[in-house]
């Protein structure tokens, strides 16, 4: 297994990235896996400033991005700008997505093959 790719869960809530993030460790122990769950004060919300935290601290140079709602997606685009990872985000079901995601990275899959199991699962807006 390498550590090629890393994935950033980014939620409104804490406990939602917590408890997503306990769920994947049981299918992908080996692959990094952070969160930037609700504001930086325990609120919910999401903001920039912990996100981007967050992203800087992966030593992984590829980043798969997950998020729940809309102003995490902006917040997390924000981040994306500013940082020197690749990122790619993804807009799938927050939970499938991400644990599709985790447990093929675990499998040492291509992220091609990655890619394409994560499609039946985007969320039309």
């Amino acid at each position: 297994m390498t550590n090629k790719y890393g994935i950033l869960l980014v939620s409104h809530v804490e406990e939602i990235t917590d408890g997503l993030l306990k769920l994947l460790d049981q299918v992908a122990g080996d692959v990094s896996i952070k969160t930037a769950g609700g504001t930086e004060n325990g609120e919910i919300g999401t903001n920039f400033e912990k996100i981007n935290q967050v992203l800087n601290a992966f030593e992984e140079e590829k980043i798969l991005a997950f998020y729940d709602l809309g102003s995490a997606k902006m917040n997390l685009e924000m981040a994306m700008e500013y940082s020197d990872k690749e990122i790619t985000l993804y807009e799938t079901a927050f939970i499938e997505g991400s644990y599709v995601a985790a447990s093929l990275l675990q499998a040492d899959v291509d992220i091609e093959v990655i890619e394409e199991q994560l499609k039946p699962l985007i969320v039309k807006e």
